[in-house]
């Protein structure tokens, strides 16, 4: 695999750093889960909510490296089924943080970070478009004589989630700490937070 990225073009890679920081920048199911997260539970949360969202984006480049990734793209019946879990499962995040605003306070203890983490990497996993997104963006960057194309896509996947990680957990610290100076109270960013998660849920489920 060293041998593959050294063959590799530095104006490919450059050119797929330069398509990534577009996309890092694009506001996204994946920044606004982040958000909600860190209004929820404050800037601890929303980078674990990054790491969990980062571990699920290498699950998916891992499908794609073994080939599986197309044929779960190939079935409609396997991406309506993985569309309408992660929606029921954001719906369900919606209505668990509405159903706890009331009585909510702000917590960052070792549990809740561990929710965060779990429910970013749940959401992204049961996200078939980041499936369809995998498929149709590396691809783009793969040569054939550079190398094994699964290579290709274990280097450039490892490029993509690295700077991800980076521009995410900036997100999810930089809305912790605007949550922090506006918050007057708890329940107030987790209804904020439930309206985010359901308007997810419903993209998800009707897009």
């Amino acid at each position: 695999m060293i041998e593959t990225l050294l063959n590799m073009d530095p104006l490919v890679i450059a050119s797929f750093v330069g398509a990534s920081v577009i996309l890092y920048l694009t506001p996204g199911p994946d920044m606004m889960f982040i958000i909600a997260s860190s209004l929820r539970g404050g800037a601890r949360a929303g980078v674990m909510a990054t790491c969990g969202i980062i571990l699920g984006l290498l699950c998916h480049v891992t499908l794609a490296a073994a080939g599986l990734a197309v044929l779960i793209a190939t079935s409609p019946l396997a991406l309506d089924l993985i569309r309408y879990a992660g929606a029921a499962y954001l719906a369900w995040l919606a209505w668990h943080s509405w159903r706890t605003a009331g009585a909510a306070t702000m917590r960052e203890g070792r549990a809740d970070l561990w929710r965060a983490f779990r429910r970013g990497f749940v959401t992204n996993l049961l996200n078939a478009k980041v499936i369809l997104f995998i498929l149709a963006f590396l691809p783009q960057f793969i040569r054939p004589e550079v190398g094994p194309e699964w290579h290709q896509v274990v280097i450039l996947g490892g490029i993509l989630t690295i700077g991800g990680f980076v521009a995410d957990a900036l997100i999810g610290i930089f809305s912790g700490l605007a949550a922090d100076r506006i918050r007057t109270s708890s329940g107030l960013m987790n209804r904020i937070a439930a309206v985010i998660f359901g308007s997810l849920a419903a993209r998800l489920a009707l897009n």
